[in-house]
């Protein structure tokens, strides 16, 4: 007689500041976010248990909702497991919602859609707390110039030229529902409000190749210094040569921001 499956199935939905760690996977000899959640998990069930991700942000990359799954034979509760998992992790790691979820359900290829921003700073005022979460500028750019590149993107393409060396996707094919470019004048930050000029980079796409965002936020950047004609982003996307495309820009303005599921 087969014994009943007793294991629960956790769903998390997890905020961290990036800063501090090599990234969500679990590497040798480097603090992770994957990496503390297991062991956490250990401590408090005596089980070692894989922690499954939406997405494998990188070293230094930030997200405002990431979420994660794993199995347990424990019968904890799920709001006693975010209780306990808060306890014991690290200050810049927070479980904001525990719930359990179907034995199926897996967080990367279950989401319809996911959204990363990234914020730029510096053009005209600088403020010293943004430093950390953004790609400070220092020049004046051009949101018009940067709005029509990044019309180009949008839609299903092969984005092997805005592909890091290393990407372990077996193919290059990726479509992009959605580029927001805004402008603010000012930023809530821990209650105040900072008067700095600030541009956010959204976009929205089923998935993304690893560096994705961050090259594709630097070759807009190049649109908007008028480095590079808007419409050359057509000739980028067809050549397939990472080397035509902008620099990768800096990880620590880039923030994992919503999941659609």
């Amino acid at each position: 007689m087969v014994e009943p499956d007793t294991m629960s199935h956790i769903k998390l939905v997890l905020q961290y500041d990036g800063t501090n760690y090599a990234g969500w996977q679990i590497q040798a000899n480097a603090a992770t976010i994957q990496g503390h959640l297991e062991e956490v998990i250990l401590k408090i069930t005596g089980e070692r248990s894989r922690v499954t991700g939406a997405g494998r942000t990188d070293a230094g990359v930030h997200a405002l909702e990431q979420v994660a799954a794993f199995r347990t034979n424990s019968n904890l509760s799920p709001d006693i497991f975010m209780r306990a998992l808060n306890a014991n992790l690290p200050p810049d790691i927070r479980v904001m919602n525990a719930v359990e979820c179907p034995e199926g359900f897996h967080p990367r290829y279950d989401a319809k859609s996911k959204t990363y921003s990234y914020l730029i700073s510096g053009m005209g005022a600088y403020s010293v707390f943004m430093q950390r979460y953004s790609w400070n500028m220092r020049c004046q750019l051009d949101r018009d110039a940067m709005k029509e590149a990044a019309h180009y993107l949008i839609g299903r393409h092969d984005f092997s030229s805005f592909r890091a060396s290393g990407c372990s996707s077996t193919h290059p094919v990726r479509e992009i529902s959605g580029i927001e470019i805004s402008e603010m004048n000012t930023i809530g930050f821990m209650g105040f409000s900072l008067d700095v000029p600030l541009i956010k980079i959204s976009i929205t796409a089923t998935a993304f190749l690893r560096h994705m965002v961050r090259n594709i936020a630097g070759t807009l950047v190049d649109a908007g210094r008028e480095k590079c004609p808007p419409s050359r982003i057509k000739e980028i996307l067809e050549a397939r040569d990472r080397r035509l495309a902008g620099k990768t820009a800096p990880s620590g303005g880039l923030f994992m921001e919503k999941i659609v599921y």
